[in-house]
């Protein structure tokens, strides 16, 4: 539903651009009782979670609340720790659907969460406060549609009007992850978040709300995504938000999270491009759901697209996987992208217009990059273009039903046959390579219609192909995007294709 002007102006209060171009930062709901699992948590050792943060690229904290269940003692969900009984062990009825190994740490991380709300401390309002202390500004994020775990029917994340509710999945009649969310066609599933919404309003005092529509992004059963009901859905509760702004003393902006492409996002039923002209929200985010990193975002259409007031984030997620069934350098299943390829991924999203970069799953333990050590490096210089940068052909993981998925990898190629690349690369450079993940490597390349020379074979990187990985020097690039070309002389398998700049 397109809002009048009239309506819009008298509903929605705009807000101001952007300081700087920076980084967006996600802090996921668990990550930090998980990796403090051993420690008796103190307001103290909370706080300082927030110093790292300070003085760097990070503008935004967003702060996560909840998969199915709730991070915070909530009224209208589950928490971590509910059924949790902290001197039965790990083997008891909780952590019963967890496999035997996994039950010890489970039975931390959830003791931890445990003995803070014991102790009185909620991270949110110790973090809030001390966010704007450092000169950050503090959001907080809902999950609109946590899938975690749900291939099994029980699982200590599932909430119980999850596992009591059957009737209101997206999909009735298979048994995939994604037909399990919850359908939000359905009212008793949209005021079942909705109440949850009004709670965080309640609670606590942050500059913006994110809708994260892409955990696990699809709401609405195939055939009938109607971009309405997630509009009406949006008004509501930007309406909300405007009656906590007059509470509050200052404006709260609205956030989403939906998917890369703007086809791909109303096709679902996320007609972002109408909520930012609505002026029902104020940043949007572009991005893959998990597995990689998307480098072939149409960051420039989406700017051109959107309003001028509304800030446009590149959503860049933790993976960098070639392909659906890529195999990672070390035979693993999947990897993580270093500073150097998340910085390639940032610089090229901005020069096609992104105001932001927004980083998911970039945390600073564990599930962060592969090198902890470039973690604070991360921080303070993920957007300078002086520093080393990788540019990867990745893929983009989130189809809506009916879209024909498009791969450019891997390529098998036959003599005299060839396959062609396109990078978008940002800022020009003199020095660059061309890195290639070949079976054979007796192939021709050229950039930009520039025969190099023959490549050599190059030690495995990471992130990086299982298959020998062949470097191919070369000269100045283009500016913005850059066009590689492989012509095979005896037949190979392409498994990985990258521009690396130093």
């Amino acid at each position: 539903m397109m809002l009048t002007r009239r309506q819009s102006l008298a509903l929605f209060a705009p807000l101001p651009a952007p300081r700087r171009t920076g980084i967006t930062l996600n802090e996921d709901p668990n990550h930090f009782f998980v990796n403090r699992r051993k420690q008796r948590l103190t307001r103290e050792s909370i706080r300082q979670w927030v110093d790292q943060y300070a003085n760097t690229l990070v503008d935004e904290l967003v702060l996560n609340v909840n998969a199915m269940r709730s991070s915070f003692p909530s009224k209208h969900r589950e928490t971590w720790f509910t059924g949790f009984d902290p001197k039965a062990g790990p083997n008891q009825e909780l952590l019963q659907p967890l496999p035997p190994s996994a039950r010890e740490t489970w039975f931390d991380w959830i003791h931890c969460a445990w003995q803070a709300n014991e102790d009185k401390l909620d991270l949110y309002a110790i973090w809030i406060p001390e966010i704007r202390k450092q000169k950050l500004s503090p959001w907080l994020s809902i999950r609109m549609n946590d899938l975690h775990n749900v291939d099994q029917e029980v699982h200590p994340l599932h909430s119980s009007f999850w596992m009591e509710n059957k009737q209101y999945r997206r999909v009735q009649y298979r048994d995939e992850q994604r037909d399990k969310g919850l359908d939000y066609t359905h009212k008793p599933v949209r005021d079942y978040y909705f109440r949850y919404i009004e709670e965080v309003c309640e609670r606590y005092d942050f500059d913006t709300l994110e809708l994260d529509w892409m955990r696990h992004g699809f709401h609405l059963p195939p055939g009938k995504e109607d971009p309405k009901i997630l509009t009406n859905y949006q008004i509501e509760v930007r309406k909300l938000l405007n009656l906590w702004q007059r509470k509050r003393g200052h404006r709260i902006g609205l956030a989403v999270r939906v998917p890369s492409t703007p086809a791909t996002s109303l096709k679902l039923g996320m007609d972002a491009l109408n909520w930012a002209h609505s002026g029902l929200v104020n940043y949007v985010t572009p991005t893959n759901f998990w597995r990689t990193v998307d480098n072939n975002m149409p960051i420039d259409e989406w700017r051109k697209l959107l309003p001028k007031s509304t800030t446009l984030a590149a959503g860049l997620e933790l993976g960098c996987n070639a392909f659906p069934a890529s195999v990672a350098t070390g035979n693993k299943p999947w990897q993580s992208n270093s500073l150097e390829t998340a910085r390639g991924s940032a610089l090229a999203y901005l020069k096609m217009g992104a105001d932001k970069i927004y980083l998911f799953n970039y945390m600073d333990s564990d599930t962060t990059l592969d090198n902890p050590i470039e973690y604070p490096n991360l921080l303070k210089q993920l957007t300078n273009s002086s520093q080393p940068r990788r540019h990867v052909v990745t893929y983009k993981d989130t189809w809506a039903p009916g879209e024909q998925p498009n791969y450019s990898l891997p390529v098998d190629l036959q003599p005299n046959r060839y396959a062609t690349f396109r990078l978008q690369t940002g800022p020009a450079a003199t020095n660059a390579k061309v890195r290639l993940g070949l079976t054979n490597p007796n192939v021709k390349v050229r950039l930009n219609n520039i025969e190099l020379p023959a490549g050599n074979p190059i030690d495995a990187l990471k992130p990086g192909p299982n298959t020998t990985l062949y470097e191919f020097k070369a000269n100045a690039t283009n500016p913005n995007t850059n066009l590689i070309e492989v012509t095979a002389t005896t037949p190979t398998r392409i498994e990985w294709v990258e521009l690396a700049i130093s």
